[in-house]
């Protein structure tokens, strides 16, 4: 069954919500690279475990990334890399109101 419109649109949101913090965009591009553990990406963001871990837990339930299991650590991989893709867009359109504002 295909959902409603209003389901669609409550989905759409849900997904865009995941991407409207700067910590998660970050998290995005640092899995667009290699997937990686909570530690992993701490260090590499240079963020807390305790921010990383909960930005996670918004982008798994968001459905932008998702785990598994290797042994006793759990790695993080983006769902889809067309999140990326979609991120790149979004920085185009930015770039552009940039440049249109520069030029006033």
């Amino acid at each position: 069954m295909i959902p409603k419109r209003a389901e669609i649109s409550r989905m759409h949101a849900e997904l865009c919500s995941g991407i409207s913090d700067p910590n998660r965009i970050a998290i995005l591009y640092a899995l667009s690279e290699c997937p990686s553990n909570v530690t992993g990406l701490t260090q590499k963001l240079d963020l807390p475990q305790s921010t990383v871990s909960r930005h996670l837990r918004i982008l798994r339930n968001s459905g932008l990334v998702k785990f598994h299991r290797m042994g006793r650590e759990v790695v993080y991989e983006l769902s889809d890399e067309r999140v990326i893709e979609a991120l790149e867009l979004l920085r185009h359109v930015l770039s552009d109101r940039i440049s249109a504002h520069s030029q006033l």
